[in-house]
This record gives structure tokens, sequence and C-alpha cells, in this order.
């Protein structure tokens, strides 16, 4: 189940999507854009005609309700990509995607180049495409866990998708992930207190099905994932 982060299914991404890295746009560092922590990269109804690959750092991708709370949609991290919906025809920003680490760094490459790159390989565009379909159908079923599943339920859903992405099977079975999420960023994605992540967190651990620290998981009993 590993991924190396850079790669979706033998493309690299970045070495082949970001311009800085393609050799027949000529470009150079200056392309890379850099973002303080808490800066906006884009707004709602901003127009769409970029996606970005993050260099460095993380972004969260959110909406707000008409009360004004905000809804995490997504924590991203280096290799992945954001803004995804240009390609897909969107006109205006429908989130905002946010830095949330000091020198956020990302590289923008515009529809038309990203166009450019799939026109003549198909295989590279089913690819991109089918990652596409993966993220959204991904994104659909987080939201409706937020109404439908108890906090338990949508905590372990989280764990599950992250031992898909990043999960290493060891030899006796359980399954290690290194992650870059905070129990505070784990807290926003499904829609409950940091304080209740801990405790959720704690209870697994006790019933034997997984252990943890700061910046690793292990699952110890991969049937309750």
């Amino acid at each position: 189940m590993a991924q190396n982060i850079w790669y979706f299914e033998n493309v690299n991404l970045f070495n082949v999507m970001c311009p800085n890295k393609t050799p027949q746009h000529g470009q150079t560092d200056g392309h890379f854009k850099e973002y303080e922590k808490g800066e906006t990269i884009y707004f709602t109804g901003d127009k769409a005609r970029t996606m970005y690959l993050i260099v460095k750092g993380k972004v969260r991708i959110l909406n707000y309700t008409e009360q004004g709370d905000e809804v995490v949609k997504a924590i991203l991290g280096r290799g992945e990509m954001f803004g995804e919906l240009a390609l897909l025809g969107e006109q205006e920003r429908s989130e905002v995607a946010e830095a949330m680490d000091s020198h956020t760094t990302i590289c923008p490459v515009t529809v038309e180049q990203a166009h450019e790159l799939m026109k003549d390989d198909k295989d590279f565009t089913l690819s991109v495409y089918k990652w596409l379909g993966l993220r959204m159908r991904k994104m659909e079923r987080r939201l409706d866990n937020l109404v439908f599943k108890d906090v338990r339920q949508r905590l372990i859903d989280f764990i599950h998708d992250l031992a898909v992405e990043k999960g290493q099977k060891q030899e006796d079975g359980s399954i290690h992930i290194e992650h870059f999420y905070t129990h505070k960023n784990i807290a926003h994605l499904i829609g409950t207190s940091r304080q209740t992540v801990t405790t959720t967190l704690n209870e697994l651990r006790q019933e034997g099905l997984l252990d943890f620290d700061r910046r690793h998981l292990y699952i110890k009993d991969s049937s309750a994932f």
C-alpha cells in the first residue's frame, strides 16, 4: 500500500506536471510561489485556471457555513495537488485554500500547461482523471461521514484512508503509517474537538487495535479498519 509521495500510479506528478521541472517550459526556481502561515492562496469566487503541487509545507482546503463556521475539507502535504477542479472545467473557486506552515512552497500548473502535457500521453491522461475521480469521491465520503457517522467511526474511516494511501504492511501483519497530521488537524477533518480525537485514539489503543506516537500510527488489527 506504500506510495512515494511524488508518485501516482508510477507517474512522477511533480517532475512531469510542474513546469519548473519540465525543460521545454524553460522555467527557473522563481516559478515556485511561497506563502506564509495563514496566507490565502485563493478565495471562493476567484477564477480557476491553475492547479497547484505542494513542494513544501501544508495547505488546508475549506469552506464556510452561512454562520461563518469553518468546514475543513482536506489538509494536504508535500507532493499532493489541489485546485484540480480547474482541470474539470471549474470556472470559479468553490473553496478556499490556505497555507498552514511558514514558507509553504507550491508549483502552479495552468490548465493549458496540463492539457499540453496530457495531449500526447493517453495513459498519463487516464491516470490523472482517475486520480481526480478518486479524490472527489473521497471528499464526498468524508462530508457524508460528518452527517451519518459518529466520531469513533469517522476516526476509524480516516485511519483506514491513511492506511490505503500511506500504510506499509509489516512482517507481523500490522500496518505502519507515517503522517503529518496533528490531533487538531484530524479533529478539523472529522468534525470534532482535539480532545475527543485524543480520547478516542487512546480508547482504540486500550482495545489493542492500534498504537501511535506524534507522527506514526501502528494498526495492530487491520480488520477493525
